[in-house]
């Protein structure tokens, strides 16, 4: 074997080994992700159940009918009778005739 031939030998073998290296590398990484992104798909997905909660309770709370009740005990509220309408029409203000 000649010192060329030796040369290279030792030159492929350095190359095969730090690509070794490198897929090792490359695969602790791609597990490393992988578990970074199965925990943010958990996160997630435990928001989504917290606002879709969110939303039933803000639908239960917002009925016409809770509103209303507690308009008239808490606010002391109450629908206006037929004597305290006052019905007030556009009188042309801005038309032209």
């Amino acid at each position: 074997m000649t010192r060329t031939d030796a040369l290279i030998l030792a030159v492929l073998s350095l190359a095969v080994m730090l690509s070794a290296v490198a897929v090792v590398y490359a695969k602790y990484l791609t597990r490393s992700h992988f578990g970074q992104l199965q925990e943010l798909r958990a996160q997630r997905d435990a928001i989504d159940v917290e606002w879709n909660r969110l939303r039933l309770e803000e639908a239960a709370l917002s009925t016409h009918a809770r509103v209303e009740r507690k308009a008239r005990h808490e606010l002391g509220m109450f629908a206006p009778r037929l004597g305290d309408v006052l019905l007030i029409e556009e009188g042309g203000h801005g038309k032209k005739p």
